[in-house]
């Protein structure tokens, strides 16, 4: 198993384009958790101005994967998860917390919280992802 460390997470993270677009951010990475961050703006925002719910998804989908790599390796795929939303995201920065609840040898059950935070770094819940997350085959 390959040991990430925080910086090779953030420069996987960098390599994505569709993370690079989005402008996320991993603010914490290791022991079986990692935090992503995306400060929230209009072009991410749906109709009613709340921050879309494939934004919420995205960001549950790549916390979720860099959790489990902390316990898997490096090579993870999303096996696959489901999200449910709480509440509209509205506010300066959405923050996806994702830990792993089990680890097998080859997959990992992994927990997201999702939170918007405002000006004032008050945090409120906006959605809850579970998600399965597989050593990648070999390549």
């Amino acid at each position: 198993m390959t040991e990430l460390s925080f910086h090779m997470a953030q420069r996987v993270l960098d390599s994505q384009p569709f993370s690079a677009l989005v402008g996320a951010r991993i603010t914490e990475f290791g022991d079986g958790a990692a935090v992503l961050e995306v400060d929230v703006r209009e072009e991410l925002t749906q109709q009613n101005g709340f921050l879309h719910g494939g934004v919420l998804s995205y960001a549950a989908d790549n916390a979720l994967t860099f959790a489990a790599g902390t316990t898997l390796g490096a090579a993870v795929l999303t096996g696959g998860f489901s999200i449910q939303y709480v509440r509209p995201a509205g506010g300066r920065t959405l923050i996806a917390r994702a830990a792993v609840v089990h680890t097998g040898r080859r997959q990992a059950v992994v927990r997201c919280d999702l939170y918007t935070a405002d000006d004032e770094g008050a945090e409120k819940l906006c959605a809850v992802a579970q998600g399965t997350v597989l050593s990648a085959p070999p390549t």
